[in-house]
């Protein structure tokens, strides 16, 4: 199968204006997260609306394309992009233009969700441990995932899931295993074309999860896991974070 890796990246960031431009240590995080898939596809290209930001990625030497600045989303410009590109390709592959510390044993996670045929989307997900904390669990901002026994995704959402009845609730995270949805996706371009056109449905509009507008429409989302913890970058504190778990992890981003 061909793999083509895209990067979203949008200028308008409500929370975050010029994200993609802000530099971590000596390079823009674009860069980052460029740099830490490159050699993971067959080709791979950021996707922008902003020719900042494309004159950025030309800089250091990446591909780009510009997409439609009508896109509502990182889903949407990757088809834009594969559209504009006139790719050749299986799979296109959405890496989050905010998550410099992705890893390629993530993206290969993610990729290796395609060797079953029944796989319409890959997505990956992080078990929560102990050390989280009851706090980050329930934290709405990072999304749940449970799965069947073959992999695949039953149901996401910003609560607890599944409610361990029975259990005292500070005890949940030693008595479960919880997995945390990391928002990284893969699709074979059939079916991103089919789900760019798919109104939004009502669970979707209920947590505001994009991914649950497929699960309604019977699209099968397979899982990978991961135990490799990433932060993504939303706000300017979490560039600060962002910071601090570079050099907690030996990380010398100062060159």
């Amino acid at each position: 199968m061909k793999f083509v890796g895209i990067i979203p990246a949008r200028y308008a960031s409500t929370r975050f204006p010029g994200k993609p431009l802000a530099m971590l240590g000596e390079k823009p995080v674009i860069q980052r997260v460029y740099e830490q898939v490159l050699g993971c596809f067959d080709d791979l290209y950021v996707a922008t609306d902003d020719e900042r930001i494309a004159e950025c990625v030309k800089t250091f030497g990446g591909k780009v394309v510009m997409t439609s600045a009508l896109c509502n989303n990182g889903t949407e410009r990757c088809l834009d992009a594969y559209r504009n590109l006139a790719l050749d390709c299986d799979v296109i592959v959405n890496i989050q233009g905010d998550e410099p510390f992705i890893q390629r044993k993530q993206v290969e996670a993610l990729m290796k969700c395609f060797d079953n045929d029944e796989t319409d989307i890959a997505t990956l997900v992080k078990p929560f441990v102990p050390e989280d904390g009851l706090e980050r669990l329930e934290c709405p901002n990072s999304p749940k995932v449970v799965m069947n026994e073959n992999g695949f995704a039953i149901y996401f959402s910003r609560s607890v899931i599944p409610y361990l009845r029975g259990v005292e609730k500070s005890k949940w995270l030693d008595a479960h295993t919880f997995y945390k949805h990391l928002g990284v996706y893969a699709y074979r371009v059939n079916v991103l074309k089919e789900i760019t056109t798919l109104p939004q449905s009502p669970l979707e509009k209920a947590e505001s999860l994009e991914q649950l507008r497929w699960l309604e429409n019977g699209y099968k989302i397979r899982v990978g896991v991961t135990d490799i913890e990433t932060i993504g970058i939303d706000t300017p504190e979490d560039l600060e974070r962002a910071k601090q778990f570079a050099a907690s992890i030996g990380l010398c981003w100062n060159d």
